[in-house]
């Protein structure tokens, strides 16, 4: 394993690890939101304290901080590097050494990582997530189909070198959401709900 791909996973599993819904909510004096909803320190747990400032501010920090790692590495480096980079910064934040490997769920910081890795194909996976999200009102659905996506998406534009790294964050976030997936097949998900949740 060469030097530049341990400092890209390093990197990119530091700038993924940062607990930005965790700090974000405790700043804001909404305690701990892993003791609330699913126990996540996503954007969309953040949102079940009704602070939607605070949820807005944690998707954007989780997304730019899987796009920052990806352009900080491609830049040192190259595009390899980026791609490794990505896929540490999204296991960072799934499984944060800070909080017992207990984090998020990875949609937001993936997002980060495609965006940065090919704009077309995160606006086409944007695309799914916002229609799946307006009809079905669904969060983990509309997140589950775009990542199941992703890798087609890679293959069609042409980008065969992400097939198998949006492969692996597909498979990573169906495994973080497996818990949603038994409530879906219960009908038992709960929908978007822009109001405070208890």
């Amino acid at each position: 394993m060469g030097l530049e791909t341990l400092v890209a996973l390093a990197l990119g599993y530091l700038c993924g690890s940062i607990p930005f819904g965790l700090i974000l909510s405790k700043w804001a004096g909404l305690g701990d939101i892993r003791g609330i909803g699913s126990g996540s320190i996503g954007a969309t747990n953040v949102l079940r304290t009704g602070n939607k400032t605070m949820a807005a501010l944690t998707l954007l920090l989780d997304g730019l901080k899987g796009a920052a790692a990806v352009l900080a590495m491609t830049a040192a480096f190259d595009r390899n590097a980026g791609v490794i980079a990505g896929i540490a910064a999204f296991i960072g934040h799934v499984f944060p050494v800070w909080l017992g490997f207990k984090g998020g769920k990875g949609v937001a910081t993936g997002a980060g990582v495609l965006l940065a890795w090919h704009w077309p194909l995160a606006l086409a996976c944007l695309a799914v997530w916002l229609a799946m999200a307006v009809v079905f009102r669904i969060s983990s659905l509309a997140a589950l189909t775009a990542s199941l996506l992703a890798p087609l998406g890679a293959w069609v534009l042409g980008r065969h070198d992400l097939v198998f790294p949006t492969a692996f964050l597909a498979a990573a976030i169906w495994f973080a959401h497996r818990a949603n997936i038994v409530r879906l097949s219960r009908r038992e998900e709960p929908k978007i709900n822009l109001s405070k949740q208890a």
